[in-house]
């Protein structure tokens, strides 16, 4: 069959218009998605022409401005292209090749949409300006909920934190990226913290931030979100991270206004930075810095440029070409360090703070500045002794407080730490110190930290100080024999925590947290949508209607029905003896110091003791019904510190209820020694006793309390010195004999120190016989102690008291 010219023409017509539709259809796209036509520029455009012509069109299509139906569609085509034309690279391949997708190959971006005959339906996602919102760069960014909390969170408290929040397929997270790397570029480099939260993985911790739509930005500091609102510049998000800094924390100084800021170091109790610069602003890298150590430093800012600043300039010779810190602690006059660099960089800001951030004689105000000042001994090498003055703020402590810290600007030793602290505002410290001694003279007390616990050995400065000549020579002799002999440290104690006082009112924490609520709330009803209103509306309606329901109900009741309930008669207190009754029961100690400490019962002394599981060792304290209560406290305070290690347990037996069981453990030690525990058959009086017994090996060592003069004060010290002596003894007989000979030893000596102190028992207070309890725990957990070996445990059933 032949086909005539028109039958050919009108079946050509088709596959003529079909390769026409798809000549055009390359053309069509290749001009909608011409970066250079989107933008409005011509090919031989300067990069400031584009950048200008970006930034007009930029803020003409917002979406947050313009509400064209498609705003965002075109933000995006004009943020694509500015991307390609502002790269140099990306700009040459399109001039040369039209590739506007970097991933593409050189020469075939006219024809992507060919690339296969079976996958006619191929989509390029560069054709639709959308790419995937996270790259890898980004993974050491993103925030998990249970690192946020636990990291994040605290270290907010030191650094603001800038994060987003996105997710994936997300239109407007693309268009907004550029901007955010370059705000990460500048910022990240300052010190602030940078974080991405996928909203897609991390509902949880999204949730908890109060985010519900990507993208989202927030700024964290001090543990609390604030919302950015402002369209996505960097202008914009590096000002909203300086709002979130407190407002006041850098002081602006002049010629009239910089002696009384360095002299206000006695008030505020730290030194003082000033930052002399040509800039008017105070640099946000020196805000930032001032945050971070804001509990430590006062910070001050001096504009060199300003006409009111020229005697200021002056005094302190500042060279104006470069960025100058001056630092000064208690002499306002010469400045302990001073930093000059032309490119000052937040590091070197931080080291040149944090190496001078005390005072050199600072008061001691809080139990965080007790901690860092004086910390607890780790090594022998890492040791510091704090040198601490007991004075007052009245104006005759004045002389003596001058000459401490004279002294301490002479004598300035690693190991050595000098403060002071005032009476007044920490009494129980100064009690712990000096029991039983007012400040009549201001005190000087050496002491060196042993526990977190609070446990410390300490001596103090015989005569009190009022800064003459012969004290300081005195206290510079007692120093360097510290130094030779650390236990010259003679005395322990148990200090209680320092009272905070700096720490704010109630009243004005209250309006604080507050203010900070009102404020939240406010911006939520600002910024929110209709869906995320919907809790807050709940619970406002809520505590409408509970009021006014409230109202009406008690507005509609009778006046009869209100009757006066009848008033429970007022409880008697507990008698003495029902009280030391239930501490006796109950097998917890004060609540300061908690240990768990059982009683000596007929049921738990075959556990506790004769079936004790080997390697474990019970401490039993023995007492009556008379001194149960303060023998009780006394013990869970001295044994505190020892209470972490699982084969150690704390108990404690009744010698009323038991009395023949401590002589018949002593028989029957005496059985085994050479007559060790004559001396303690024929005391009738075992309270205070402490027992360590370890009931799988059958042996304990005895500790006995001892007394070394009328007054309890001097007792304390005496027994000190008396326990030092017979240390340095057994120390030096067990250098020479056996293990046999060397329980001997111990054993006479410690009776005979019993022994002179059995005849005045009654001269010293109940709670005072277990004041060496301490060094004794030391000894038994070292091993040092003698151990007495017995045959058998005595029951405790056949001498109990019918």
């Amino acid at each position: 069959m032949t086909l005539s010219g028109t039958d050919r023409v009108l079946r050509a017509c088709p596959l003529l218009l079909a390769i026409f539709m798809v000549t055009l259809s390359p053309v069509k796209t290749a001009t909608e998605t011409d970066p250079y036509r989107i933008l409005g520029v011509s090919r031989g455009a300067s990069q400031a022409e584009i950048k200008r012509a970006y930034k007009s069109l930029a803020k003409e299509w917002h979406p947050d401005k313009n509400k064209d139906p498609n705003a965002e569609d075109t933000f995006i085509k004009i943020s694509k292209s500015y991307e390609i034309l502002s790269n140099e690279e990306r700009r040459a391949n399109f001039d040369r090749y039209g590739q506007t997708d970097e991933n593409q190959p050189f020469g075939q971006s006219q024809h992507h949409g060919f690339r296969n005959f079976h996958n006619s339906f191929y989509f390029d996602e560069s054709f639709f300006h959308f790419s995937r919102t996270r790259d890898f760069a980004d993974s050491k960014y993103l925030f998990h909920h249970a690192q946020f909390n636990s990291e994040v969170i605290p270290e907010s408290h030191k650094r603001p934190y800038l994060i987003k929040v996105i997710s994936e397929w997300c239109f407007a997270c693309v268009h907004i990226e550029p901007v955010w790397k370059e705000t990460v570029q500048e910022l990240e480099p300052l010190g602030i913290g940078i974080g991405i939260i996928d909203l897609g993985f991390e509902r949880r911790l999204a949730s908890q931030l109060g985010v519900h739509r990507a993208p989202t930005i927030i700024g964290l500091v001090n543990g609390r979100a604030t919302f950015f609102h402002q369209a996505v510049v960097r202008e914009h998000l590096r000002q909203f991270v300086e709002d979130l800094l407190p407002q006041k924390q850098v002081e602006k100084i002049t010629d009239d206004t910089y002696l009384s800021f360095l002299e206000s170091w006695r008030d505020e109790n730290k030194p003082s930075v000033l930052l002399f610069d040509v800039v008017p602003a105070v640099p946000l890298m020196y805000k930032l810095t001032a945050f971070s150590f804001r509990d430590y430093v006062r910070f001050g800012y001096v504009d060199q440029g300003a006409s009111h600043n020229v005697r200021l300039l002056r005094q302190f010779n500042i060279n104006t070409y470069a960025p100058t810190m001056l630092l000064f602690k208690e002499d306002t006059v010469n400045p302990v360090d001073i930093i000059q660099a032309r490119g000052m960089k937040r590091q070197i800001m931080d080291e040149f703070v944090s190496n001078n951030k005390f005072l050199q004689v600072p008061r001691l105000v809080n139990q965080q500045l007790f901690d860092e000042l004086c910390p607890v001994k780790q090594f022998h090498r890492r040791r510091k002794y704090c040198v601490l003055l007991i004075t007052s703020e009245d104006q005759s402590f004045q002389p003596g407080n001058q000459a401490f810290l004279d002294f301490a600007r002479v004598n300035v030793k690693e190991v050595l730490r000098f403060a002071y602290v005032y009476q007044r505002q920490q009494q129980p410290l100064c009690q712990a110190l000096l029991p039983n001694q007012a400040v009549l003279l201001p005190q000087v007390v050496i002491l060196e930290r042993r526990s977190q616990a609070g446990k410390v050995l300490f001596r103090s400065v015989a005569g009190g100080w009022n800064g003459s000549e012969e004290e300081k020579y005195r206290l510079h002799e007692q120093l360097e024999l510290l130094q030779k002999d650390p236990s010259y440290l003679s005395s322990d104690a148990t200090l209680p925590e320092l009272n905070n006082e700096r720490a704010p009112m109630f009243i004005i924490r209250w309006m604080n947290a507050a203010y900070d609520y009102v404020v939240q709330s406010y911006e939520d009803l600002l910024y929110s949508s209709g869906r995320e209103m919907m809790p807050i509306l709940s619970l406002i309606f809520s505590a409408l209607f509970i009021l006014f329901g409230t109202v009406i109900i008690q507005a509609f009741s009778e006046p009869g029905e209100s009757k006066p309930q009848r008033s429970k008669p007022k409880e008697q207190p507990p008698s003495e003896e029902e009280a030391s009754n239930r501490a006796g029961t109950s097998s917890r100690p004060p609540k300061k110091d908690f240990v768990e400490v059982t009683e000596l019962t007929d049921i738990t002394y075959i556990s506790n003791l004769v079936k004790l599981r080997p390697g474990h060792i019970n401490v039993v304290l023995v007492l009556t019904h008379s001194s149960k209560n303060a023998l009780l406290r006394k013990f869970a305070k001295e044994v505190f510190s020892f209470s972490g290690t699982q084969t150690l347990h704390f108990s404690f037996l009744n010698a009323d209820k038991h009395h023949n069981w401590m002589p018949s453990l002593l028989r029957s030690a005496s059985s085994q020694t050479d007559g060790h525990s004559a001396e303690d058959e024929e005391s009738s009086d075992y309270t205070g006793y402490v027992l360590a017994l370890n009931g799988y090996k059958k042996y304990f060592s005895l500790f006995r309390p001892v007394f070394t003069g009328e007054d309890p004060s001097e007792a304390s010290s005496t027994s000190e010195t008396s326990f030092s002596s017979d240390t340095r003894r057994n120390s030096r007989s067990r250098s020479r004999s056996s293990s046999h000979s060397r329980s001997r030893s111990h054993s006479r000596e410690e009776g005979s120190a019993s022994k002179r102190g059995s005849g005045r028992t009654t001269s010293i207070e109940v709670h005072h016989k277990l004041d060496k309890l301490g060094v004794w725990m030391e000894r038994l957990t070292e091993g040092s102690l003698p151990r007495l070996q017995v045959p058998y445990w005595p029951s405790l059933d056949a001498n109990k008291e019918s």
